[in-house]
């Protein structure tokens, strides 16, 4: 089962600076297990510890939040189109968002946004 991903540039360095990369699973989490074992550290900026969606990031199959259609549990097609668009805002929550999706860490070892 093909799927294409629209990968963001803030992330394309996961994916070889490609901006469209496809992926398999029946579910948004299988497609994003199955990206990582290809572009590895993907998942791990989009996904928070605790396996749900960051905060900061917008995904999208078909045109429709994932939010709406299960976050994680979203179903999937052959042929469907998953965009992937941080939710960067002005301000503080705009670097915070930024240093989410970089995976940037304070000097404690603790990711920035998980403060």
């Amino acid at each position: 089962m093909a799927i294409e991903v629209r990968i963001p540039t803030i992330l394309r360095s996961h994916t070889g600076g490609a901006k469209v990369v496809e992926g398999s699973g029946d579910t948004l989490r299988d497609l994003l297990t199955d990206l990582d074992s290809r572009h590895s550290g993907l998942r791990a900026r989009l996904v928070t510890d605790d396996n749900t969606l960051h905060r900061f990031v917008n995904v999208y199959v078909n045109d429709e939040d994932v939010r709406f259609l299960g976050a994680l549990d979203a179903k999937l097609s052959d042929g469907d189109t998953v965009t992937i668009l941080p939710a960067v805002a002005g301000g503080a929550f705009g670097f915070a968002a930024v240093a989410a999706l970089r995976g940037w860490r304070q000097p404690d070892g603790q990711r920035r946004a998980d403060r």
